[in-house]
């Protein structure tokens, strides 16, 4: 895992570009500790810049930017290509290889663009990777990130100049870096609790688009420069037309099969590493599942990691340990306080680049601290909800909207009026009470946010228009953001939804192409590489997105449980008991907290004074919100939270 960074050479020479590349390339040191390089060339138009994580081939023929064999092509690339030395055997049987130098995916991937050109390689790249890539003797430039979006890039034009880098704090570094705060991406950040694609927080700066790439040509017509269009080289939506138009055809256990067999091969690909590897482990179906694959696959014990909780209602870590112990992983647990989670948050505006209010962060970064004490590299469970229907909005369709359809519009206001006439934490305790009478699948955590989310749903007719609301943090965030347009988004243009048997296979595509990109990988990426540790996903493999695609509803979701699939796969390896509870996800009491040893700190960022100066909020109900959380009444911590994490980033970035 690395970090890149480029920009082009504007002609008055007014400040050392060599200087200005070496202080980019240190804003994102934490991305590529182990060696850094600049590329810069006489009578170029264009500088290149690298820190290095090394993973694959530690000697210097690993070393970046690399100029290829034929020395047409400069290459500052970030991420793994799992496939590479197939690739390297398919070049070598059609008489295309190099003379090899090293072992590195990185000069793999030069010597492919040579045979075979930008979009043919692409296609053939099994990865996770965004790369800059310059052709000299074209004059071209080329960005591209993967299918899935699990590595960042972010470009765009300021002043005349391009700038482009895995992190938004490198492209501060530019003395041409314009950071004018978009505020059409601030209501997005409001809406989500991240800014999607292709938007940033700053005017002018967007982020790739996954499964994109862009050629930019830096000689002649400046204006064919600044014109220049992300292109797709594939398309969620299209695997996903294509899955459901081309079924898998047979038995379960035949599906069953073709997923462990698939899965497996990913994860044995992506073990692949010349440094220490090992996995997260938090004892739920996903993480489980991989680490049972992996374990099954090494002749030695895989090193897996565990963060748990004093607060019993958030503590995961005794199902992992469970599960650890039954597989015989060399398994590494760490109990932290609040105060230990607490001290992450005064680090969160320097680890996100642009505000990032998805709270599960604060365990993420915690997680992966304790990792790189021992490995390099952690492999993650990530992408099963999405692509097999794990997430609780997927099974509220058939629970909540479609029996919803049936009621009378007077009957769906007066429930309205009751969910949210009884405070969040009233339904908490009534839940709790009645937990010992009740069949598990009603055992909810934090139902006090669920009625809230129910209440506000109610009255929805539109399957689109449900799930949108289920996923926004602030329902109308134009009311709150000062001289705000919100812009439109993948789920909030009906044309950009696939065409799908019903609608949750439809929030499913949706998910994996924003929020999946934008808020999940873009936690775990952020997170882990603040302390030098790569994150591999192998749910997100493309040929196993492409496989659970053409796998039917009835194998992902059954009788009201979501990824049906994946339980059978683990459950050869994993007894049931040892897994079957309610989906807690990576959660914090940040609703407690709030009101308890954060209030100083958040009381600080709301006051109405200081948010009448910034100019960038309506304080009022922002600071009615605010009243009503610490009375206890509601329970606004997500809400609040999106503020938060903007004002802490502002007063970190301006």
């Amino acid at each position: 895992m690395c970090g890149l960074i480029g920009f082009t050479i504007a002609g008055d020479g007014s400040f050392d570009t060599s200087n200005v590349a070496r202080r980019m390339l240190e804003a994102i040191k934490h991305r590529g500790p182990d060696s850094n390089g600049i590329w810069k060339e006489n009578n170029s138009q264009l500088i290149l810049g690298h820190a290095r994580l090394s993973i694959l081939d530690l000697s210097s023929a690993g070393h970046q930017p690399m100029l290829s064999a034929c020395e047409q092509y400069v290459i500052s690339f970030n991420g793994e290509i799992y496939n590479h030395l197939a690739l390297r055997k398919q070049l070598e049987i059609e008489s295309k290889a190099p003379r090899w130098r090293g072992h590195s995916d990185t000069e793999t991937l030069l010597a492919c663009f040579v045979a075979w050109g930008i979009k043919k390689t692409l296609q053939a790249l099994v990865g996770m990777f965004a790369f800059a890539l310059w052709d000299r003797q074209l004059q071209v430039l080329t960005l591209a990130r993967d299918r899935m979006g699990e590595k960042p890039l972010y470009w765009g034009w300021s002043k005349g100049v391009l700038l482009f880098a895995s992190e938004l704090k490198a492209l501060k570094e530019h003395p041409s870096f314009n950071n004018i705060i978009d505020r059409g991406a601030l209501n997005l950040f409001l809406r989500h609790s991240y800014i999607p694609a292709p938007y940033s927080i700053y005017v002018g700066i967007n982020k790739l688009m996954p499964a994109h790439y862009v050629q930019i040509p830096l000689q002649g017509d400046h204006d064919s420069s600044l014109s220049a269009q992300p292109t797709a080289y594939w398309s969620v939506n299209d695997v996903v037309e294509n899955g459901l138009a081309n079924p898998f055809v047979g038995s379960a256990d035949d599906a069953i099969n073709s997923v462990e067999a698939q899965l497996s091969k990913s994860i044995a690909s992506q073990m692949l590493a010349d440094v220490p590897l090992g996995a997260f482990l938090s004892g739920g179906i996903d993480s489980s599942t991989v680490v049972a694959l992996m374990q099954a696959q090494s002749d030695r014990p895989i090193s897996t990691f565990t963060i748990g909780f004093e607060e019993g209602g958030y503590n995961e870590a005794t199902h992992a340990k469970a599960v650890a112990k039954l597989l015989g992983t060399d398994h590494t647990e760490l109990y932290v306080s609040s105060a230990d989670a607490l001290s992450v948050v005064p680090l969160l505006p320097r680890m996100y680049c642009e505000p990032f209010a998805d709270a599960s962060q604060i365990p993420t970064y915690l997680v992966s601290q304790m990792a790189k004490h021992n490995v390099t590299v952690a492999l993650s469970g990530d992408g099963g909800d999405e692509l097999f229907g794990g997430y609780n909005r997927y099974l509220a369709v058939s629970s909540v909207w479609r029996p919803m359809q049936r009621v009378p519009h007077f009957l769906r206001n007066a429930a309205t009026g009751f969910l949210r006439g009884v405070p969040p934490s009233r339904w908490d305790k009534i839940f709790e009470a009645i937990k010992p009478i009740t069949p598990k699948k009603f055992h909810l955590s934090t139902p006090g946010d669920k009625a809230r989310k129910l209440a506000d749903v109610m009255a929805i007719s539109d399957g689109q228009a449900f799930y949108r609301q289920l996923t926004s943090q602030w329902s109308d965030p134009a009311s709150v953001v000062i001289n705000g347009v919100e812009p439109p988004t993948l789920i909030s243009t009906s044309s950009a939804w696939p065409t799908t048997d019903n609608i949750e296979h439809a929030m499913m595509a949706m998910d994996s192409q924003m929020y999946m990109p934008d808020d999940i990988l873009t936690k775990v990426d952020r997170a882990a590489m603040a302390i030098s540790l790569e994150t591999r996903v192998p749910m997100l493999d493309h040929n196993m997105v492409e496989l659970a695609w053409k796998m039917p509803f009835e194998f992902k979701i059954r009788d009201g449980r979501g990824k049906w699939l994946l339980r059978q796969v683990l459950y050869r390896h994993v007894p049931a008991e040892l897994i079957e509870r309610p989906k807690m996800g990576f959660a914090i009491p940040l609703d407690q907290w709030l009101r308890g040893p954060l209030r100083g700190w958040a009381d600080a960022l709301l006051d109405e004074t200081r948010l009448k100066f910034e100019g960038f909020f309506h304080p009022e109900p922002i600071r009615k919100m605010w009243a009503e959380h610490l009375s206890g009444r509601k329970s606004w911590h997500q809400s609040l939270w999106c503020v938060l994490m903007f004002q802490a980033w502002l007063e970190e970035n301006q």
